[in-house]
């Protein structure tokens, strides 16, 4: 294969889907409380409240039932606004949306336990001879994962490696578009100014965001981790890796 951009996913390709299910997740659902309560009425937390109140409104307007409007503040008790930012984000959590304003509060939360320790980032073993060998080649390495940039940020700079964040060019995340869009793969190769994209690599777990990549002009490779979701039959022309070795 000849490419001289990289561009990864996370969950399932660099870091086991088992750590952000079994870490990350239950890191939000179970330390919910006890966060907003010790940081209730900061300005931070404030704006991503905001996020997720201008989200529930949208999902309204969408017709989406389980949607659960938050309160603005004033007009209800500060426990109920509470209940209903609980509410709601257990909602999305459950459905695993892919939203920028429940992907904004995780990463604020997630944030206080990278810098407590409390959360330690987990890549596979064969990433960062990868990422070494790419480096070296000259090829510049970019993280487009559904989890926001700040998130990407905070996981790769606080692994069990140590702070991976030098082998970066950049980061994307849903604003680009989303993952299992054509377009959103254009928008990247726009953006990183690369006019042949047969020279980017992407590399998922993620069968239906190879096919968008793929319709894009995009290399693509599938990685197949342990406790990935089985894939479907496919063409042979397609090339699984379970390592980042043969890259």
């Amino acid at each position: 294969m000849d490419y001289n951009t990289v561009v990864l996913d996370i969950e399932g390709t660099i870091t086991p889907i088992t750590f952000v299910k079994d870490v990350l997740f239950p890191y939000v659902t179970n330390g919910l409380d006890a966060f907003l309560d010790r940081s209730w009425g900061t300005s931070d937390l404030d704006q991503y409240i905001q996020l997720l109140r201008e989200q529930a409104e949208k999902d309204v307007k969408a017709g989406i039932p389980e949607a659960v409007v938050i309160p603005p503040t004033g007009s209800s008790s500060v426990e109920d606004i509470k209940a209903a930012i609980k509410q709601n984000i257990h909602w999305q959590m459950a459905s695993d949306r892919k939203i920028g304003a429940l992907k904004a509060f995780q990463g604020y939360m997630w944030k206080e336990g990278y810098a407590s320790g409390e959360i330690v980032g987990i890549v596979y073993d064969d990433v960062v001879p990868a990422l070494d060998r790419w480096k070296k080649e000259g090829k510049n390495i970019y993280i487009y994962s559904s989890g926001s940039v700040p998130a990407q940020k905070l996981l790769v700079g606080h692994t069990k490696q140590g702070d991976l964040s030098k082998y970066f060019s950049g980061y994307f995340d849903t604003s680009i578009g989303l993952k299992v869009e054509e377009q959103s793969y254009l928008n990247i190769s726009k953006e990183l100014k690369i006019d042949n994209k047969n020279t980017i690599l992407f590399v998922t777990d993620n069968i239906n965001e190879v096919y968008a990549a793929e319709k894009a002009g995009i290399q693509v490779v599938i990685a197949n981790r342990p406790g990935n979701a089985p894939l479907p039959s496919l063409d042979s022309s397609y090339r699984i890796v379970t390592t980042f070795d043969s890259l």
